[in-house]
């Protein structure tokens, strides 16, 4: 399968493996990652050695990466929009096609631009994340769910990637570019995870900012739950990387 990704800009679904590498989902910038580097400095160097799409000066696409020898995929990094759709648009994203694993390989090597995805739609539980380039997407059938990473698909519609979902979002929590805990996440982190959305992905923020009494205790009674949360401890901080931020601000 060819996927156009952005204008003339294609590649290739191969029979190569997908990246193996497990995605973080840094909850303080709203970020899901697949990357072989671990700091600023390797990231540096990452780009520097690849092509594709990456931020420049102003300009923060998402970013697919590929190795300039083999055109093979290499690295993502996708931004998540901070206002989730309503249940009633969520509920119609489609439950097929099951992602089917693949390796991604460009068809020239030259840069290009992924344009970040609009709408952020929300399976029941938070089971998945599922960011689309806009509400339209949702008219139609889907063509194709390709599985770049673990847990990570890019959405295909007629032949054009317009969008991409995060299956079991809570499991890859981390802050910066830490890889995520490989233990399974605890039930309770599983609903604080779900309270987190519920806050910073609802006009329920915007109470917060403006300082709404009952907004606020909502805020600080979730503050101290993740701190007082004794297990998980790395996806708890993970998430008060964020709350405790805006703790901080409004509280």
């Amino acid at each position: 399968m060819t996927l156009t990704i952005d204008g003339d800009w294609t590649a290739t679904v191969s029979g190569g493996e997908p990246l193996s590498t497990a995605p973080g989902f840094d909850f303080r910038d709203f970020r899901v990652r697949i990357v072989p580097y671990a700091d600023v400095d390797e990231r540096g160097r990452f780009l520097m050695g690849t092509f594709g799409s990456a931020a420049w000066l102003w300009d923060t696409p998402d970013e697919l990466r590929f190795d300039p020898v083999g055109r093979e995929l290499v690295g993502a990094e996708f931004q998540i929009v901070g206002e989730a759709a309503d249940a009633e648009d969520a509920a119609r994203v489609p439950a097929t096609p099951l992602a089917r694993p693949g390796g991604l390989r460009a068809d020239e090597a030259r840069d290009f631009r992924l344009e970040v995805t609009t709408e952020l739609c929300r399976a029941p539980g938070d089971t998945v994340l599922t960011c689309l380039r806009d509400l339209d997407v949702l008219d139609e059938p889907l063509e194709a769910r390709i599985g770049i990473a673990p847990d990570v698909a890019l959405l295909v519609q007629h032949g054009t990637v317009v969008g991409w979902s995060l299956a079991d979002p809570v499991r890859y929590l981390t802050s910066g570019f830490a890889a995520p805990d490989p233990a399974p996440p605890a039930p309770a982190t599983r609903l604080l995870f779900t309270r987190c959305l519920d806050l910073v992905t609802t006009p329920l923020l915007d109470e917060v900012r403006d300082r709404n009494p009952a907004a606020v205790a909502t805020l600080r009674a979730l503050d101290q739950d993740l701190r007082n949360q004794r297990e998980d401890r790395c996806r708890a901080d993970a998430l008060l990387a964020l709350i405790g931020e805006l703790v901080e601000d409004y509280g």
